[in-house]
């Protein structure tokens, strides 16, 4: 059962309660939001604003667009192929530590001038009143921090003086400070010259000012631009690219992205003319290579063609071949010629005078055709003849010897003729051999002269080649690309990125609101001390019969006129009691006995003014002092040393002799605890105590009795039996939360009659009490007076 109460209140969270917990320190809440927000105003007012510059670039990216590659000449014959560019790795080479040293290099911005404000310093940049410039510079220079006051003395001169801890001396190679405009002082670093602005406005600005001029290491200086430098792409599908910074000088960082998007142009342009260099040199090494190799190998086809008597393999082949068929076919000609005139000589020899001789047969001798008609025009008139006249006929006998001679030289003709076309045959005959031997070497020729034609060939298509990228790498050279355009050029936001008002203001006013929460609840998540009823719900089933708040008056008992808050509480708690008391018998007093876990728990100034406000009801009470062991009504009482103890221990001594009426009540009674006896327990275990109560309870009203704290002795346990109700007392803000377990075990294993539990000295001023006192107008401090009061 007890454990279902428990956690049935556990599980009852009340949000009124716990706002009202914080809401009591309002003021607080008030003072340190107002306090956060002056800390944001002045954080505002004094914190360097940082302003972002952006600018946007194009990168040429190989998978978007063709670039310069360092092998570029030579792609046709696949070099070069593992050597493309992409955004990724541009993107690296823009945040590389390499070309921000660059930028920084070419800018000085290692060295920075600050003017010094009431509060804080302020660096100028570009337009400034001095110039400062290191010449031949050491190696040293980008390594050391410098930190030099410039003070103008004059219009001509000023002075310089090292705020390092260094020596001045050490830095310049005089004691001297005093140095004039545009003269070369010498320092380990380098000559340093400082000359003057010439605009009127600068040299105003110049009067009564200091001007610091620091120079920080180069790889600080770098690495700071480095983390602040943002390469971001815009986009997944482009290869545009971002590049921003935050600087508290708007000028500088436009500056410094201008000229890293510059020299990163310089230094890809740089790199493609090395390599455009380096090749035109490659191939004009080769090309003189080449040259040489491809006039060794002309030089070889001159020699064999020379010492084959070529000019053309092919036309020369086929004007071989050509003039082997026309000897052939010639021979072929005069073959049949032969035949023929062979056979008209044999036809000549066979025939008769009367005969005719074939004509159109012989082609080529005209002499010989020429008798042949003759001598069938003469057969042909001699027949006609013979027709009309006979052999003997002189004009036939005339006929038949001309016949017979031209037929004799028609006869020697083809003679002649057979033996000119045999001449002419072993001509052909002859001829054709030769053209056929020719033929019969030119593939053994051709296949030589296809060794070193191909050799020719390779060399002069070589040299053509390198010729054509030659040309091609010294356009390249005289027209090189950037490798990035410039969309937009650096320019800064006028509102500064941070601080951020808002936000600032917001942070301020949620630290004024959670530090006093904070420390509200980590107070309260460390105090362990019960500080009101709350404290006590859900843990604890003993009847809470009303707390007491602070009395301002706590060594003086309640009187009549008493209108405090404690008296109020008081007199809750006594109606409250009659309740708890409803089941004493009538004629029989109420016994009320009070008792707490640990000493300094105000159970007695409870007692006391619980009888007091008793005794103010019109009862008869009784007050006594049974914590014998460390009796303290004295503290609120003017009561007589002798008491209950002195009863106790002695055989002569009466009850009424020791009871005392106290005086400015009508009826309230007090019986002291006594002397401090050596055997308390003891002496509370005697028979007398039982009959001291039987005698009292008939005639009094109500009897309270002071006993001892329950947890160090066992002194309240041995009188208990007497009670009709126990008022287990506990002080706020002084009794643990864990040590209500006493209370509970003593509760529940009913060692204290109807028991109940009652809180003392509660603050109602911080929301623990109920606000006693009805009907007094107090004065109201102010809220500032309590907040320094708290």
């Amino acid at each position: 059962m007890e454990n279902n109460f428990d956690d049935e209140y556990e599980n009852d969270f009340d949000i009124k309660a716990f706002l009202n917990k914080y809401l009591i320190h309002w003021q607080w809440f008030v003072l340190a939001m107002c306090i956060g927000l002056l800390v944001a105003f002045l954080y505002l007012r004094y914190t360097i604003p940082q302003y972002n510059v952006s600018t946007t670039i194009l990168v040429k990216d190989e998978k978007k667009g063709g670039m310069l590659s360092e092998l570029s000449a030579f792609a046709d014959l696949g070099m070069g192929g593992g050597m493309k560019s992409n955004l990724d790795n541009e993107i690296e080479i823009l945040k590389s530590r390499t070309l921000v040293e660059s930028t920084v290099r070419k800018l000085n911005l290692n060295t920075t001038l600050i003017i010094a404000g009431k509060v804080s310093d302020r660096e100028i940049y570009g337009d400034t009143p001095i110039s400062v410039n290191f010449m031949d510079k050491s190696n040293d220079f980008y390594k050391s921090s410098i930190n030099l006051s410039f003070t103008e003395i004059s219009p001509t001169t000023f002075e310089l003086v090292n705020l390092a801890e260094n020596d001045f001396s050490k830095i310049i190679a005089r004691d001297k400070k005093d140095f004039r405009y545009d003269e070369a002082i010498m320092t380990k670093y380098g000559v340093l010259v400082i000359s003057k602005a010439v605009s009127k406005g600068h040299q105003q600005d110049l009067q009564n000012k200091s001007i610091r001029i620091v120079v920080n290491p180069l790889e600080s200086v770098v690495a700071s631009f480095q983390n602040r430098l943002k390469v971001e792409p815009v986009s997944k599908t482009s290869s545009v690219v971002a590049l921003s910074i935050a600087d508290p000088v708007i000028k500088k960082a436009e500056d410094f992205l201008n000229n890293l998007t510059e020299i990163y142009n310089l230094d890809a342009a740089a790199d493609k003319n090395f390599i455009s260099e380096n090749t035109s040199i490659f191939i004009a090494n080769r090309l003189k290579l080449i040259t040489q190799e491809l006039d060794g190998v002309e030089q070889d086809v001159q020699s064999f063609k020379k010492s084959n008597k070529l000019t053309d393999i092919e036309s020369e082949t086929k004007l071989f071949i050509e003039g082997s068929n026309e000897y052939d076919k010639k021979g072929i000609e005069t073959e049949i010629q032969l035949n023929m005139v062979s056979s008209m000589m044999s036809f000549l020899k066979q025939s008769t005078n009367s005969d005719l001789l074939p004509t159109n047969i012989i082609s080529g001798d005209a002499s010989a055709a020429g008798m042949i008609n003759s001598y069938n025009q003469l057969v042909l008139d001699r027949n006609r003849i013979l027709k009309s006249a006979t052999e003997v006929n002189p004009s036939v006998v005339k006929m038949n010897q001309e016949i017979s001679s031209l037929k004799n030289n028609v006869q020697g003709s083809l003679q002649r003729m057979q033996s000119n076309l045999s001449i002419q045959k072993r001509n052909l005959n002859s001829e054709e051999n030769i053209l056929n031997a020719k033929i019969g070497k030119i593939p053994v020729q051709e296949r030589q002269f296809r060794v070193i034609a191909r050799q020719q060939k390779v060399k002069e298509e070589l040299y053509l080649y390198l010729l054509q990228k030659r040309e091609e790498t010294a356009i390249s050279m005289a027209a090189t690309e950037p490798n990035a355009r410039v969309i937009d050029d650096a320019k800064g936001n006028k509102l500064p990125i941070s601080p951020k008002k808002n936000i600032v203001y917001l942070a301020g006013l949620l630290m004024g609101l959670l530090i006093p929460f904070g420390i509200i609840y980590t107070d309260d998540l460390l105090d362990t001390k019960i500080k009101s009823r709350l404290d006590l719900e859900g843990k604890t089933m003993i009847p809470f019969i009303g707390d007491l708040p602070t009395s301002d008056t706590p060594s003086v008992i309640m009187k009549a006129e008493s209108r405090t808050s404690s008296a109020e509480a008081l007199r809750i708690i006594r109606t409250n009691l009659e309740f708890m008391l409803s089941k004493v018998p009538e004629g029989m007093a109420k016994t009320i006995f009070l008792t707490s876990t640990f000493p300094k728990e105000g159970k007695t100034f409870v007692s006391a003014n619980l009888a007091a406000t008793f005794a103010l009801s019109g009862k008869k009470v009784l007050l006594i002092g049974m914590d014998i062991r460390n009796p303290r009504l004295d503290e609120y009482l003017n009561i007589p040393e002798r008491g209950f103890t002195n009863y106790l221990s002695s055989k002569d001594l009466k009850l009424e002799d020791l009871i005392v009426k106290y005086e400015g009540y009508e009826d309230f009674h007090v019986l002291p605890a006594g002397v401090i006896p050596p055997n308390p327990a003891e002496l509370l275990m005697s028979k007398k105590v039982d009959e001291v109560f039987q005698i009292l309870k008939t005639q009094y009203d109500y009897i309270i009795v002071d006993t001892a704290p329950v947890s160090l002795v066992t002194d309240t346990l041995l009188i208990a039996k007497h009670a009709d109700t126990f008022i287990y007392v506990a002080r706020a803000n002084f009794l643990e939360k864990r040590m209500l377990s006493i209370a509970n075990s003593l509760y529940k294993e009913q060692k204290l009659p109807n028991m109940c539990l009652l809180l003392n000295d509660t603050d109602s001023t911080k929301g623990y009490g109920y606000g006693y006192g009805y009907g007094n107008e107090t004065v109201k401090e102010p809220w500032f007076k309590k907040i320094f009061k708290a």
